[in-house]
């Protein structure tokens, strides 16, 4: 195992534009860390750098005590688990994963016995007599990770591995790998643009865009204070609800109006609101709540006429059209609103988030009072970020 170290590293080709800006990264030892982010965005360039299929155009990278910019990829005790599987096709399982061993010539007893105990980790011992053609595509997924394993690499390398993969097979192999890395506590680097497979693997995500780091932090950090526009819609399936404002003061109090509502925003987190400020409000759909007889305090109103219903089996996701825009709704499908009805939703203020419609940054991150510094505690449990995700 091993931590990997960037700095000021930076990728080009020839004369074009950078693919990757200068990045400033550390990846601790053991740490399980997932690059996420759309096509283009430099993520499996910045794998394939630390692998050393890519070279580097400047800066340093370091992996251990050793900067390895000029090592070559054989010499950097890497593994890495492509989107393709990358068997070959006319071995069986047991001389794929033996492979690597073979060509350093370690002993056949010694091979065996490493080759018997990965594909029992995997669920591959009653496959290893079969060629790739017989597999399905979960199972030789599994069969490239354990070939990555048997050579117990100091890091591992995994560039979107389960992209190929049906809905229920990546759900499988999911668990897999979690699992795996749980036991084996291998420094892992995982690249996808799918963000439920971040949230659910990793330890900590490097949100990117544009070959830069957008936010970089626990799942739970990324969720509940997106530090971006493109963060807030990045993360969380469904996406987050935004809402055109203007802000207005009145003495000590801050108001945001929306279409005609006047909605109060108190609190230390909006302080820092300026009076005719053009904002993006943003509140997830899970936090959208049926209003009853009673409205919570510290509550706000969005009516809307129901569009459409999709069940998604305890939930429902409800769009409803508000001032011209369609905003979504996750509730319980036993609370279920009439199709085409008018229906009144109500938000926390202290589930909102607020954008600066111009610098899209987030204007609302909680700040702590002696240091100044943005907090990252979040307000609601984890288990939100998880029962959001699964949808």
């Amino acid at each position: 195992m091993a931590k990997i170290v960037c700095k000021g590293l930076t990728k080009r080709y020839d004369s074009g534009p950078p693919v990757l800006h200068p990045l400033d990264i550390e990846i601790d030892d053991g740490e399980f860390v997932v690059l996420l982010g759309p096509s283009g965005c430099g993520k499996s360039t910045m794998l394939r750098m630390i692998a050393g299929l890519e070279g580097i155009t400047g800066g340093d990278l370091a992996i251990g005590d050793t900067v390895v910019n000029d090592l070559p990829a054989r010499e950097r005790n890497v593994a890495m688990v492509f989107q393709n599987y990358a068997l070959y096709p006319h071995m069986s399982v047991y001389d794929n994963i033996a492979f690597g061993l073979r060509r350093l010539k370690t002993p056949a007893a010694e091979i065996d016995r490493r080759v018997r105990e990965v594909a029992a980790m995997l669920n591959l011992d009653t496959l290893l007599d079969r060629k790739p053609r017989a597999m399905s595509g979960g199972q030789q997924q599994r069969a490239a990770i354990a070939r990555a394993m048997i050579k117990t690499p100091e890091v591992f390398l995994f560039d979107e591995p389960l992209s190929n993969l049906d809905a229920k097979l990546r759900a499988q192999l999911r668990g897999d790998i979690k699992r795996l890395h749980q036991r084996l506590k291998t420094t892992t680097v995982y690249v996808t643009h799918d963000q439920l497979e971040a949230m659910t693997l990793a330890d900590r995500v490097i949100l990117m865009r544009g070959g830069r780091i957008e936010q970089a932090g626990t799942p739970s950090d990324l969720y509940h204070f997106p530090h971006t526009l493109f963060a807030a819609g990045f993360i969380g399936t469904p996406a987050m609800n935004l809402i055109a404002g203007m802000v207005e003061r009145t003495d000590e109090t801050c108001f945001v109006q929306v279409q005609g509502q006047r909605w109060a925003l108190a609190g230390p987190r909006f302080a820092r609101l300026q009076p005719g400020q053009k904002v993006k409000l943003a509140i997830r759909p899970n936090y959208l709540k049926v209003t009853s007889a009673d409205d919570e305090p510290g509550s706000q109103k969005l009516p809307g006429k129901v569009e459409l219903i999709e069940l998604l089996g305890a939930d429902a996701l409800v769009t409803f059209e508000f001032a011209g825009e369609r905003l979504t709704a996750l509730v319980p499908a036993s609370d279920l609103p009439e199709l085409d009805s008018v229906v009144t939703f109500q938000f926390k203020v202290a589930d909102l988030h607020v954008f600066d419609a111009e610098t899209e940054q987030n204007v609302s991150l909680p700040v702590s009072r002696d240091t100044g510094a943005t907090l990252a505690s979040p307000p609601h449990r984890d288990t939100d970020v998880q029962r959001t995700a699964l949808h």
